[in-house]
């Protein structure tokens, strides 16, 4: 999948004046035409080096200082939009949020972003600075607002956009805190008893000289093996998590993963609700801001955090180029149900796609919340389950021959 690439450029405006700036884009050219349709006519393109990430503060101050979070971005989205609206110069409306911040990070980042502006780049350069706090939908779309002369529209569906994925992401861990407890809550016990309590038991059986029955014997061996081996099954468990650390970070093992998650049982089919939902809304976004259909496909294929459908997205944008409709592309992704489908078939026929695909994002948003809402009623049968299996096997192989011995004391007593 391409990415931008951030470039420095040189030329001049229309009144002949030289000015400079920095831009993201998937090439020169993207970047060229961008720089004409604002008027500029470029002189000189240059692909920007990266910055160097030694040396600057020490690495306990860059380990230890505050980040930018997601509410940092929202609430700078939401106050920009009142702003603008309000009629104050960008510059201006920097300097204050810059003042008022409470985050020493997001005061250091307008400031910078303020220092840039002031050297005549635009926003979106600006901003693209720093990758972790805005995303490239995030930045696509204020370049989009700048050329338009819709920042003030574009700061206000990012503010309502940003909002969205927050709820969303905050209802799915509020509804997998309790299953999570749950399970970490088994895990911990298992170890505590194979480490801990079966020793125990296993030098009172030994002093019994009868045969033990299978799943007794099957706890004790499993118990013994895990006190002889515990280091080694602790390095293998490290050396398990950086293998699959290092997997999920190339290609082919990201893609396979996010491909496994949408056919997780229960889970999947919200995980495929959500992002679905992200790129209706986004897309509608985009197209509502004039961004031309393929630069838009390619820009939201980058928000849905799944390579998988991103992937499937890419497949979509090759084929409107190809000149195909949407709606056949959006057939062949394979993604969609029949539903969806048919409104994107209707939207591209009346002319009202960006209208149909806010309703799409609002249909799935619903049935995302829906699901989220029983997710935890799913998933507490399945961990019942489990609890009742590993209590039942703790009572049939330890506390069975307890059991046993004391009613055949009581039957040599009664003899």
């Amino acid at each position: 999948m391409n990415t931008t690439v951030l470039y420095s450029w040189r030329g001049r405006d229309k009144r002949g004046e030289s000015v400079q700036g920095q831009l993201e884009a998937l090439t020169e050219q993207s970047v060229a035409e961008q720089l004409l349709a604002m008027g500029v006519v470029p002189v000189d393109i240059a692909r920007d080096k990266p910055p160097s990430t030694t040396g600057g503060a020490d690495w306990w101050t860059q380990l230890t200082r505050a980040r930018v979070s997601e509410t940092d971005v929202l609430l700078f989205s939401r106050q920009m939009y009142t702003l603008s609206k309000a009629g104050v110069p960008i510059l201006r409306a920097m300097a204050g949020l810059e003042s008022s911040s409470v985050n020493p990070a997001m005061a250091t980042m307008l400031k910078d972003i303020r220092s840039g502006l002031d050297q005549g780049r635009d926003i979106a350069s600006c901003l693209g600075k720093y990758p972790k706090a805005f995303s490239p939908f995030f930045l696509a779309m204020i370049r989009v607002g700048e050329m338009t002369g819709q920042l003030t529209e574009v700061f206000l569906r990012l503010a309502e956009h940003l909002a969205f994925e927050r709820d969303v992401r905050a209802r799915i861990k509020q509804a997998l805190r309790y299953p999570s407890f749950v399970v970490v809550a088994m895990l911990v016990a298992i170890v505590i008893i194979n480490l801990f309590v079966i020793p125990v038991f296993a030098t009172v059986f030994a002093g019994f000289n009868a045969q033990l029955p299978w799943l007794t014997r099957a706890l004790l061996a499993f118990s013994a093996w895990m006190l002889s081996w515990w280091p080694v099954l602790f390095a293998l468990a490290g050396l398990l998590a950086y293998v699959l650390k290092r997997v999920l970070q190339s290609a082919g093992g990201r893609m396979q993963w996010d491909r496994l998650k949408l056919r997780l049982p229960i889970a999947g089919d919200i995980i495929l609700k959500a992002t679905l939902s992200r790129f209706a809304r986004s897309f509608a976004l985009s197209s509502q801001a004039g961004v031309p259909m393929v630069q838009a496909l390619s820009v939201v294929a980058g928000t849905v955090d799944n390579a998988y459908l991103a992937q499937r997205i890419e497949k979509m944008r090759e084929g409107i180029e190809r000149g195909e409709s949407i709606s056949r592309c959006a057939a062949q992704s394979g993604v969609f149900t029949p539903v969806v489908l048919q409104m994107i078939a209707v939207g591209e026929e009346t002319g009202e796609l960006d209208n149909l695909l806010f309703e799409i994002a609002q249909m799935y948003e619903r049935e995302t919340d829906e699901s989220i809402k029983g997710l935890s009623s799913s998933i507490e049968p399945i961990l019942l389950f489990f609890i009742g299996l590993l209590v039942l096997l703790l009572a049939l192989g330890v506390f069975m021959p307890l059991w046993n011995l004391g009613q055949a004391a009581m039957g040599r007593g009664g003899g």
